[in-house]
């Protein structure tokens, strides 16, 4: 499993990371087994959200009552967590919500400290120097080590900027072979005719880049905005044969070589599984070192239906 430090931290992370939204009704040792899978495979990073589960920490709090970590166990794991989802009212980054779903995260999980703090969506009512006081409050009280940000355009991130001290380390969008825009349209730059040309979220992918923000990638297997997988899919029959094809060649399950394709982006991006079968989050793990060469990266990304001029 390939680790590296997150900019502007000290925190060392696997670029396969176990995503913990689906385990609401999970008995301890299913959960117990999915994370030791993940654990085996090298990952060491948890993400998960204060909404998860259908009512608020619910999956937080049954990873901590599964997990039972002790003091030398959770030294050994990253653990991030989402805040500013507020159904089905809509979002709330106030520095009142912020401070008081991180002290309702922390009681969950059963720990002192978040190591990194993700802004759940873009909140339209946003005022940065409110958030900016809660990070500082956050981080002055040792409760998170560093901030980030999902779904979030140039735009939002420099303005949050704008006040927030802290780097914004992480910015975490959908994205997979299929779902991949944020790619997509730089690949298609001054070709006017063609949809794939249009710029849809404002170079966030170049802006990442240039800024130090490492991308998380979720909904890694999903042929859309939670449509379905597009492997084995039959609308997929291209793509799935050179799939394939490659899994033979690199003796790997086909889900390692959806995740190779983000994580052999020069982004150094980070996959967010969110499966609960311990067998897919070992076989997609397998990606993590699979160099796939850049006329297999290119092969993919055209069967899955976008222009390669």
């Amino acid at each position: 499993m390939k680790t590296f430090t997150l900019p502007g931290t000290d925190i060392v992370v696997p670029n396969v990371v176990l995503g913990l939204m689906r385990i609401a009704d999970k008995t301890d040792d299913e959960i117990r087994t999915l994370v030791g899978a993940g654990r085996d495979a090298g990952i060491t990073m948890i993400d998960h959200a204060d909404i998860y589960g259908g009512a608020m920490h619910v999956c937080e709090r049954r990873y901590a009552e599964a997990l039972r970590l002790t003091p030398a166990d959770r030294a050994e794991v990253v653990i991030q967590s989402k805040c500013g989802i507020v159904p089905p009212d809509g979002f709330d980054f106030s520095y009142e919500h912020i401070v008081e779903s991180v002290d309702g995260s922390l009681d969950a999980l059963g720990t002192d400290y978040l190591d990194i703090l993700l802004l759940h969506r873009p909140d339209a009512l946003v005022e940065p120097d409110e958030v900016a006081r809660a990070f500082d409050q956050l981080e002055a009280a040792g409760k998170v080590r560093a901030f980030g940000v999902s779904n979030q355009t140039p735009g939002q991130i420099a303005l949050l900027r704008k006040s927030v001290r802290q780097p914004i380390v992480a910015n975490q969008l959908q994205l997979s072979i299929t779902h991949s825009s944020i790619i997509a349209r730089g690949v298609a730059a001054n070709m006017q005719a063609e949809d794939q040309s249009i710029d849809r979220d404002g170079g966030i992918l170049d802006y990442c880049r240039l800024n130090d923000i490492t991308i998380q990638a979720w909904s890694p297997f999903q042929a859309g905005f939670f449509t379905g997988v597009f492997l084995g899919s039959p609308d997929y029959p291209e793509l799935n044969a050179v799939i394939d094809r490659l899994a033979g060649k690199y003796d790997v399950p086909p889900i390692a070589i959806a995740t190779a394709w983000i994580t052999r982006h020069p982004a150094q991006m980070q996959v967010i599984l969110g499966t609960t079968s311990p067998d897919r989050v070992t076989g997609a793990a397998q990606g993590s070192d699979i160099p796939l060469t850049r006329p297999e990266w290119y092969e993919l990304f055209r069967t899955a239906g976008y222009i390669v001029p």
